[in-house]
């Protein structure tokens, strides 16, 4: 039984050479000192009943095989059979061994530390770390001689050993050294020691960084250390990238998150976690810590740059407590909450997780309550207002008063207002854009319109297009925008009065800087205004504003300008303001000079193939129907000779000279620069092509203007026979079936009962039972002059009879 022995038991005993050591003893090693069955030197010795002495352990452990095989109780030498398995501890002989193994291993000690050197070969010095090692792992009392022993500083200079096996025999050590003893854990951070051991953790080595990770686990056990840790510049970024580092394995990556868990102790590494990305520690003391914890850490997470998933998820986390702190706190809190909330709240998704939490009644309350807050907090106040109203959330549902008040209740806007003219540039900027925020949403732009007429704002308004600062200007011009398709007139009437605003709106287009924000909100201001307000028109030819945006929009055109993200908005709003003037040709002789000096008509025939960007397109339509209007105004019509004698006396004998190279629509002599002819400028073909446009609004702008072709003071039948030429006769009637608009229809059915004069195109027509059907339920459900003139295209078709045929004396 005894040969059965497989010595599994081994305490303290290693696979490698560390028991070099105790091969040299300075005393001799006594046989009554090794157990005869693990065959190392006792630690515990018990002797049976007949005399026999073995390590407590093991021979446990033989017993406890003998029952579990079903075998009798027999001494593992004699083989005799005992009769009881009751052990006696033999202390002196175990008091004796202890004295031994002290003197021996002090002298083993002294051997290991004479090998710890750059000298020394790499066995000898792994054999002298593993000695040391082992030691302190079997017996705590040793890490105490080791300490006395000057070796944890030798140990740490093996950290510089150009052998990878020996830097990481000498972590694993230090380790051992330091475990559960604070002593050697204060030696160990002397000097520059906790800096060596934090760069292991950039090293290449996976072992090295494993190595290095466990010691400073252990050593942020002890919250001394953990601001030393925390000091050294780079240790907590790269914990926290191992903790999310998929490269690592398992036990290093729970370790180095462990160790930032006990580096938590020290607010400054929390602040340092937070700012490289790992920010749950400092939401955690916000929403835990005591009062001044809370303050100073909210303070910090103002100064954060987050990402806008943080935000939200920051937001989640600790919006409410930072608004209770806003509504409650000392004013240093306060302050430190708004400055968290101004940086949360930039981002709209976290708006609106505030504004869920509860965050518009004490903004607003703050804003508008005289001496609640210092100035400067103000602004950071409506800072967050901006913030959370631009969100896109529905403030409107959102009570911020009494009687179910919201930020937009009359009495609200007017304090917004009260509060621009009254504070300084920086408020009034915010302020500003919080109003930009409230009337870009539909559901509460009248409110607001309604208030600023009420409390006759809008001078206040306008005049801040004048001020030097870049971004008050450029919010106001964006509310004025904003507001322009509801108070329009009174916008125009405004600009009109005040000395400068107009000419300062002009100068932000003309800026040569690229294409700003600020120049699209200040194009489609002016586009908003009333197009046929001839003052106004009056006002920007004389100031030669539509010179500068010709200018503008022919750069853009030929690719001067481009690749802004504000590009299409802004060359939108300069084709409607440009296009204004061409409203005011028959009252105004100022704007057909430039519209022949400039040759607008090209322009705008040009901007019809603005394919892509379909308000350019109708507006430019919109403008050639308005100079095409003219045309028969402008064209030259020829000087007939006068008639000679004869044909004075006897008229038969006159004979109408022939005149050729007159345009056949307008009868007179006709150019594109100079009357506006849409004929002459080959236009009709492009409008043509546009009556397929998707969009509804585009095909009535082209309808438009080639029905200037068949209208009253033009030659109507040569105006049919150009869209015939143009191949648009079938366009024109496929507008007329589809009825995608009652404003189209309207105009549809007009162009129609214009074809429809010609007795070819009726003939052809009447056999189409589809244009018939459209006419007739036009001539049923349309409005009354749309119904005559229905009602007309029927009779051409033969649909209706034609009784002033019938009864050709009548009326």
């Amino acid at each position: 039984m005894a040969g059965s022995w497989d010595g599994s038991y081994d305490p303290g005993s290693q696979s490698d050479d560390s028991h070099h050591f105790e091969r040299l003893h300075i005393e001799p090693l006594y046989d009554a000192f090794v157990c005869p069955l693990t065959k190392q030197v006792m630690r515990d010795p018990v002797t049976l009943e007949n005399g026999q002495t073995f390590e407590r352990e093991a021979i446990e452990k033989w017993f406890k095989e003998c029952r579990e095989s079903g075998r009798r109780l027999v001494c593992p030498l004699t083989q005799k059979e005992l009769k009881s398995a009751d052990l006696n501890q033999s202390i002196a002989l175990r008091n004796t061994i202890e004295e031994w193994t002290t003197r021996n291993e002090a002298a083993q000690l002294d051997m290991a530390r004479r090998s710890l050197n750059m000298n020394s070969s790499e066995d000898d010095v792994l054999l002298s770390l593993r000695f040391i090692q082992r030691i302190c792992q079997k017996n705590r009392s040793n890490k105490h001689v080791v300490r006395n022993a000057d070796l944890i500083p030798m140990i740490v200079d093996m950290l510089k050993s150009s052998s990878r096996k020996v830097r990481c025999k000498a972590l694993e050590t230090l380790l051992a050294v330091v475990e559960e003893d604070e002593d050697n854990k204060a030696i160990l951070a002397e000097g520059d020691t906790v800096r060596t051991i934090v760069k292991f953790l950039s090293h290449e080595q996976s072992k090295e960084r494993e190595e290095a990770v466990s010691l400073l686990y252990e050593l942020s056990k002890s919250e001394a250390l953990c601001e030393k840790i925390g000091s050294i510049n780079g240790a907590i970024l790269i914990l926290v990238g191992m903790t999310s580092s998929k490269s690592e394995n398992i036990s290093t990556v729970e370790k180095a998150d462990k160790t930032l868990e006990n580096l938590e102790k020290c607010e400054n590494n929390v602040r340092q976690m937070a700012e490289n990305g790992r920010l749950q520690p400092l939401l955690t003391q916000i929403l835990e810590g005591p009062p001044e914890t809370k303050h100073s850490m909210a303070a910090y997470l103002g100064d954060l740059v987050l990402n806008n998933d943080v935000k939200v998820h920051v937001a989640k986390t600790v919006g409410e407590s930072l608004i209770n702190i806003m509504k409650s706190g000392n004013m240093q809190s306060r302050e430190a909450a708004l400055k968290a909330l101004n940086q949360i709240s930039s981002f709209d998704a976290s708006s609106k997780v505030l504004i869920e939490a509860g965050i518009l009644p004490p903004l607003v309350r703050d804003l508008f309550t005289v001496g609640q807050l210092p100035m400067r907090l103000k602004e950071v106040s409506a800072t967050i207002l901006s913030n959370v109203v631009n969100s896109g959330y529905d403030v409107d549902s959102i009570p911020i008063g009494p009687d179910h008040q919201t930020l937009v209740s009359e009495d609200n806007v007017h304090n917004l207002l009260h509060l621009i003219s009254n504070t300084g540039p920086p408020i009034e900027c915010k302020l500003l854009q919080v109003l930009v925020g409230l009337t870009n949403s539909p559901t509460t732009v009248l409110n607001v319109v309604a208030a600023i007429k009420s409390s006759g704002a809008t001078i206040s308004l306008v005049q801040f297009i004048e001020v030097p600062q870049k971004d008050l200007r450029m919010a106001s011009i964006k509310l004025l925008q904003n507001l322009s398709p509801h108070m329009g007139q009174e916008l125009a009437d405004a600009l009109r009065g005040t000395v400068g605003q107009l000419s300062g709106l002009i100068r932000v287009i003309s800026e040569n800087t690229g294409i700003s924000e600020e120049q699209a909100a200040a194009a489609g201001l002016l586009a908003e205004l009333p197009e046929r307000d001839l003052g106004l028109t009056r006002q920007m030819l004389d100031e030669g504003a539509f010179q500068l945006i010709i200018s503008r929009v022919v750069k853009i055109k030929q690719g001067d300008i481009r690749g802004t993200r504000f590009v299409t908005p802004f060359l939108e709003g300069l084709v409607r303001v440009l296009a204004r003037v061409t409203f005011v040709l028959s009252d105004e002789p100022d704007a057909v000079a430039l519209c022949r000096e400039y040759g607008l008509a090209a322009l705008f025939i040009d901007l019809l193939q603005t394919n892509g960007i379909d308000n350019v397109q109708m507006v430019s339509a919109a403008a050639l129907e308005n100079l095409s209007l003219e045309s028969k105004n402008l064209t030259r019509l020829p000087e007939m000779p006068p008639p000679g004698v004869c044909a004075t006396i006897f008229p038969c004998f006159s004979k109408q000279p022939v005149i050729t190279g007159l345009c056949r629509v307008h009868r007179g002599t006709c150019s594109l620069k100079e009357s506006f002819c849409l004929l002459e400028g080959r236009a009709v073909h492009k409008l043509v092509a546009l009556l397929d446009h998707t969009n509804a609004k585009v095909v009535e702008a082209a309808l438009a203007a080639l029905s200037t072709l068949l209208d009253d003071g033009v030659d109507i039948e040569q105006g049919v026979s150009v869209l015939c030429e143009a191949e648009g006769i079938k366009p024109i009637l496929d507008v007329l079936l589809e009825k995608q608009t009652e404003n189209l229809r309207r105009r549809a059915v007009w162009v129609v009962e214009r074809l429809l004069r010609n007795d070819d195109i009726a003939y052809e027509v009447s056999g189409d039972q589809n244009v018939s059907t459209a006419l007739v339920d036009a001539f049923h459900h349309a409005d009354y002059r749309t119904r005559q003139i229905a009602e007309r295209a029927l009779k051409h078709v033969d649909k209706i009879p034609n009784f002033s045929g019938i009864f050709p004396n009548m009326g």
